[in-house]
Parts: structure tokens; C-alpha cells; sequence
């Protein structure tokens, strides 16, 4: 078995993203979306699995022998965390301790800051580049995040990563940022919050609909 230290190497980080992205997937599955052979994807996975990186469970209802199927736990999460997400944690702590109402402006500060650097890169778009771009710009934020097309007028933008989970889960105006971060920047569309991670699901998920 390939070992894994604290940090995973890059090819088990790979697998991690591929992962991730699928929220739950077989070695079959993630070696066709990696190029690489089952064999290699099942090492790397049990190193993750014993590591605590990831867990599984077997598919029922399938022909011959039930195939694992892994998903990532929370301990991924510092993984695709921002660097100085603990800073921002022990500083939010410390505002906590002084006046809790200093918390929510400061999210509402970042917000505003976030929404207003975004802007111009989404002007005179068609709404499907901007939902696009909305992907983009918090996979620059740290997120591991992509989006896809339902049908007409109907996207979708996942995260697939927190890149503040350790601040999301102690702190819920860090969510309701992100979802009005999205909602500021797609004025012209409906966006909800279809699955949320702190909920247990694996990704964060926001269905976007164009207001007709």
C-alpha cells in the first residue's frame, strides 16, 4: 500500500480532487476520469482510506460482487482550505469576544468588497459565460468549483470544497455570504442553495434560474 502522510502526495491529491468533484465514485470510475489504471486509483485510495481522507460504502443492487463507492470526509477539508483560514478564525473569535455584531459586518464588509472587485468582469455577458465566470472567480477564492447547464435558462454552480470551512462551520454568515455573493453578481436570476456541506452533503450546491 502507498503510504500517505498528514498532506496527501500529489498523485493522491489527484484522486482527492477527481473525488471530490464526483462526490462519490468507484476506482473504475475515477481511473477513467484520471487516465491512469484501477490498480494504481485502489492503492491510492486505500492509503487515503487509512489515513481517514476518505471512507466508502458498498453499492447494492448490482450484479456480481458490490463495488465500493468512496466519498472524501470532513478531515479533506483544510486540504483546499485557504492558507490562513485559522487566522481569520481566531481573529473572528477574538471580534466574538469584543462585540458578536462586529462579526456580521465584517462578513457583510467582505461581501460588498468581493461583489464590487467581481463586477466588471461579468458586464455585457449572456448569462450562461457569467455563470461561468461567477465559477471561476470562487475557484479563485479557493473553492474547488465548476458549474454545468440543466436546460434553458437553468445552471448550476457546485463547490466542491470549502475554502472556509473551519470559519462555515463555526460561523454561519460565512454561507449566507457566499449564497448572496452569487445572488449580487446574477441579479437577473432566482439562485437557491440546493445542498449544503455543514448539512453532511458533499458538495455545495446552488441552482441558478432566469427570471422570465
Amino acid at each position: 500500500m502507498v503510504a500517505v502522510s498528514v498532506t496527501p502526495s500529489a498523485p493522491q491529491h489527484r484522486v482527492l480532487v477527481a473525488l471530490k468533484r464526483r462526490g462519490e465514485a468507484t476506482a473504475d470510475e475515477l481511473a477513467i476520469d484520471l487516465d491512469i489504471s484501477a490498480s494504481a486509483v485502489r492503492q491510492h485510495l486505500s492509503a487515503l482510506r487509512s489515513a481517514g481522507f476518505i471512507t466508502a460504502r458498498q453499492e447494492r443492487g448490482q450484479t456480481g460482487r458490490p463495488a465500493d463507492r468512496y466519498h472524501a470526509t470532513d478531515l479533506t477539508e483544510p486540504l483546499f482550505a485557504t492558507p490562513d483560514t485559522s487566522l481569520s478564525l481566531q481573529l473572528l473569535e477574538h471580534l466574538e469576544e469584543e462585540d458578536p455584531d462586529l462579526v456580521g459586518r465584517v462578513f457583510e464588509r467582505r461581501h460588498r468588497q468581493l461583489v464590487e472587485e467581481a463586477k466588471d468582469k461579468l458586464t455585457g455577458k449572456p448569462i450562461n459565460e457569467r455563470v461561468e465566470a461567477v465559477a471561476e472567480l470562487l475557484q479563485a477564492q479557493g473553492y474547488l468549483a465548476d458549474s454545468d447547464t440543466l436546460g434553458h435558462h437553468q445552471y448550476r454552480i457546485n463547490l466542491h470544497s470549502c475554502a472556509l470551512w473551519a470559519v462555515a462551520t463555526r460561523y454561519q454568515q460565512a454561507c449566507t455570504a457566499e449564497l448572496d455573493f452569487i445572488r449580487d453578481l446574477l441579479p437577473d436570476a432566482t439562485v437557491e442553495r440546493i445542498t449544503h456541506k455543514t448539512d453532511g452533503a458533499h458538495t455545495c450546491a446552488y441552482e441558478i434560474t432566469v427570471r422570465q
